[in-house]
């Protein structure tokens, strides 16, 4: 099967109510601003939602939003190969709070960057790191190269190592006592059995 042509905000918006929205960022960034009723399940968790994913799009329309649109199409593309129909929503939340429409904030949300933006400072920051570091260890250089050649890499097959290891950092984790990955597939199964 091959993933469903993206949306955009146009189409998703009268239609909202009716379609089931699975936002893949983390769920720190999930946490500090969402398009309205959007379930929560990370990317690097995807597989583990496969099985209440598959159920739910028998009987509701899927659509799967990130930031901008990048990491949506990646899943999208993922659960197109198990056979789930999901199309990507074109811009993400970034193009959805910037065409004026409200995005919903849990109590004690904080804002978090972007996985992307997280990306940019930890690759340029060691990259930096490198050439200075060459300048007292000759050859450190090296990092500032294996770096670069992971962002080459990233572009080319779409992943992105780095992005999957700051995931794991604290600050972009769930916050105690919101339920987990758990708590969502259960409000999914239930969502599926009331459709």
């Amino acid at each position: 099967m091959t993933a469903p042509a993206p949306l955009t905000i146009d189409d998703l918006a009268p239609r909202l109510d009716g379609t089931a929205v699975i936002d893949v960022r983390t769920p720190a960034e999930y946490g500090s601003g969402h398009i309205p009723g959007a379930y929560n399940v990370p990317l690097d968790r995807l597989d583990e939602a496969l099985p209440a994913l598959r159920v739910l799009a028998e009987k509701s329309e899927l659509v799967v939003v990130c930031a901008s649109g990048a990491r949506s199409t990646t899943a999208s593309g993922r659960l197109a190969g198990e056979g789930i129909a999901a199309a990507s929503l074109d811009g993400g939340t970034s193009a959805w709070a910037g065409a004026g429409h409200a995005l919903d904030r849990p109590a004690g949300g904080r804002a978090v960057w972007p996985m992307e933006r997280q990306v940019r400072l930890a690759a340029g920051s060691l990259v930096v790191l490198g050439v200075l570091l060459d300048l007292a260890l000759p050859g450190a250089r090296v990092l500032s190269l294996l770096i670069g050649g992971g962002l080459v890499f990233s572009a080319l097959t779409n992943t992105c190592g780095m992005a999957a290891v700051l995931s794991k950092l604290p600050y972009n984790r769930r916050r105690p006592g919101d339920g987990g990955l758990e708590s969502t597939l259960g409000r999914l199964t239930e969502r599926a059995a009331a459709n």
